[in-house]
């Protein structure tokens, strides 16, 4: 018989679901193992873990793939936000989640719901810039996205939004 952590792997329960689970119910499995990189949280973890936590807060947010490739006819395809093409990519690499935060605005338009573009990029936890040339770039979409009023940052931890 499987386990709850074997079970949730098989069908792509993320890890900050279980781990919300598991408090909830005040126990903990024998079995349980926090996804650690060394003593932190991967990527993959705090990118699961902030989507969750976006979903409490009303915004809807999106694991924007970027990429490249050629398919089976071989025709070449770029896929994902800000990636027309390789030297664009380069210098701007848009954000790992992408999504919508609905605000209400004052009087001027009262009633009216109006969407505001957030984008993150996720980082393991515990990281800081330290300006690599992929950091220079992922900043510029983030800098240019802020400049329009979007909601734009890096994160590395719950609580970052």
């Amino acid at each position: 018989m499987k386990n709850l952590t074997q079970w949730a792997a098989k069908w792509g329960v993320p890890q900050p679901a279980l781990d919300e689970l598991y408090k909830d119910l005040g126990t903990l499995p024998g079995d349980y193992t926090p996804e650690l990189k060394g003593n932190r949280r991967s990527e993959a973890y705090v990118s699961s873990a902030v989507r969750l936590e976006a979903t409490g807060k009303g915004l809807k947010l999106w694991r924007n793939n970027v990429g490249a490739g050629e398919l089976t006819n071989g025709n070449f395809i770029r896929w994902g936000l800000a990636n027309d093409t390789k030297q664009v990519n380069k210098v701007c690499k848009s954000s790992d989640l992408i999504g919508i935060r609905t605000i209400v605005v004052g009087p001027e338009l009262v009633g009216c719901r109006l969407g505001i573009f957030v984008a993150r990029e996720t980082k393991p936890e515990g990281w800081t810039y330290t300006g690599t040339e992929r950091e220079r770039a992922q900043l510029a979409f983030l800098a240019l996205a802020y400049s329009m009023g979007a909601d734009a940052g890096f994160c590395n931890s719950v609580g970052s939004l």
